[in-house]
């Protein structure tokens, strides 16, 4: 079973460019595993963001298992894992070894001990022959998993999951969360794909920058289904 973690956020207020994004968000979450819904725009991706700490409020203060993640960069790079939509975002390196040492030797590590905790952790998802494979020789759906393992690997705290799964065909999504579910982090996930959601402790609905509802999954995606249905594609 998955661990916890607490998260907190106090007035938090983020403007892009000329959008605001948050005016005033409180949250306070114990976080296991929690599913975001909304429309695009609606600050989810934001939301996780500021949680990373890959964005700083204007305004308000976050706090991750007590700690300012946008502040305090060497427990943000530890204890969270960001899994981007996109992995091509998130990945940097020629080789796959090259992708899953660079953290681990980033956080003081030898470059032997980042290799042996590499070369674990590649046959800890059954791909051990990977470690000397170029990562653009990947399929779309091997370059989602490198991504999840260079989010995971050190057995971060909590997974921050960002559409992670977003255009994989199904048996290639059924795989990728089969490992996830082996994973012993918390998670938050935004998913347009609702029905991924129903297994978590929580959902919230995130709508215009605030929270609209927070509960149960069936109570807050039946809510959510039933709101879009009335509304047009487009605004």
């Amino acid at each position: 079973m998955n661990g916890s973690m607490r998260i907190e956020l106090s007035k938090v207020r983020l403007t892009l460019e000329d959008r605001t994004v948050f005016d005033g968000l409180d949250l306070s979450l114990d976080v296991r595993r929690l599913g975001l819904v909304g429309r695009n725009g609606a600050g989810k991706s934001q939301l996780l963001r500021l949680i990373a700490g890959l964005t700083r409020p204007d305004d308000g203060t976050v706090r991750v298992g007590g700690f300012d993640p946008a502040k305090d960069r060497k427990a943000a790079t530890s204890r969270i894992g960001f899994v981007f939509q996109n992995p091509d975002h998130a990945l940097l390196f020629p080789t796959v070894l090259e992708e899953l040492t660079f953290g681990p030797k980033a956080k003081g590590a030898t470059a032997r001990e980042a290799e042996q905790l590499a070369k674990a952790h590649l046959a800890r998802f059954g791909v051990a022959h990977w470690h000397d494979r170029l990562v653009h020789s990947l399929s779309q759906g091997q370059k989602h998993l490198l991504g999840l393992m260079v989010a995971s690997i050190g057995d971060p705290d909590i997974l921050l999951m960002d559409e992670a799964f977003a255009g994989l065909d199904l048996p290639t999504t059924l795989a990728l969360r089969r490992v996830l579910e082996e994973l012993p982090a918390a998670r938050i996930e935004a998913s347009h794909d609702l029905d991924s959601l129903t297994g978590c402790d929580r959902v919230l609905w995130i709508d215009a920058g605030a929270v609209r509802l927070d509960g149960e999954p069936g109570e807050v995606i039946g809510a959510y289904r039933d709101a879009m249905a009335g509304q047009g594609g487009f605004e």
